[in-house]
C-alpha cells in the first residue's frame, strides 16, 4: 500500500497514544454503556457511535499517524463491544446461544490465537481482509436488527456466522502462507 501525499509511512508508527487511540478508546465506555443501559433508543446511539469511531480510528491513524499501541488496543476494543453487546442479545433470548457463538465465532477464535501465539513469541500482525470487515459489517447489521426487532435477525446471525467462518478460513490460510518456518 502507498501513502497518500502528506501521510506518514504506513509502517511508521510512533511509540504512545496518538488521537486514533483516543478514539478507539472511546468505545470502552460505550460497550459498558450498552449493557448497563436497558433503552433501545440510547442504545441504538451507542451502536452508531460505536461503528462510526471503528471506522474513523482508522481514517484518523492512516491520517495523522498511527502507533504501536493501536495495532493492538483496536481489535482489543473491537472484541470488547462485540461481546458486551452480544451478551446483552444472550441474555435477551432473542437468539439461542449457538447462534450468538456462531456470530462471536471469528473474534472468540481470534482471542484465544492471539492468547495462545504472544506468550509463545509466535504473535505477528495479520492486515486486515475483506472477509473480516465483511464480518464486523454483519455483525453491526445483526445488533441492529435486535435493537428495531427485526425479523431478519436470526437470517442476519446465521449469514454473519457464514461469513465469520469462511473469514477464519481466510485468515487461516494467510498466516500459515506467511509463517516462519518452524525452528
Amino acid at each position: 500500500m502507498m501513502p497518500t501525499p502528506g501521510s506518514p509511512a504506513p509502517d511508521a508508527r510512533a511509540p504512545g497514544f496518538s488521537a486514533a487511540d483516543a478514539i478507539t478508546a472511546a468505545r470502552i465506555p460505550l460497550a459498558i454503556a450498552f449493557v448497563l443501559i436497558p433503552s433501545v433508543g440510547v442504545r441504538l446511539v451507542l451502536l452508531v457511535i460505536a461503528a462510526a469511531t471503528d471506522l474513523g480510528d482508522g481514517w484518523v491513524a492512516r491520517r495523522f499517524g498511527a502507533s504501536r499501541i493501536g495495532a493492538v488496543l483496536d481489535p482489543v476494543v473491537d472484541k470488547l463491544f462485540m461481546a458486551a453487546a452480544f451478551g446483552v442479545v444472550l441474555f435477551s433470548g432473542a437468539l439461542a446461544w449457538y447462534e450468538v457463538l456462531l456470530v462471536v465465532i471469528r473474534d472468540l477464535v481470534a482471542s484465544v490465537a492471539v492468547f495462545i501465539a504472544v506468550p509463545l513469541g509466535k504473535g505477528r500482525p495479520i492486515p486486515a481482509r475483506l472477509g473480516g470487515k465483511a464480518v464486523t459489517l454483519l455483525q453491526l447489521l445483526t445488533l441492529l436488527a435486535f435493537l428495531v426487532d427485526a425479523a431478519q435477525l436470526r437470517p442476519l446471525a446465521w449469514a454473519t456466522g457464514a461469513v465469520a467462518l469462511y473469514a477464519l478460513w481466510d485468515y487461516n490460510r494467510l498466516f500459515f502462507r506467511n509463517a516462519p518456518p518452524h525452528d
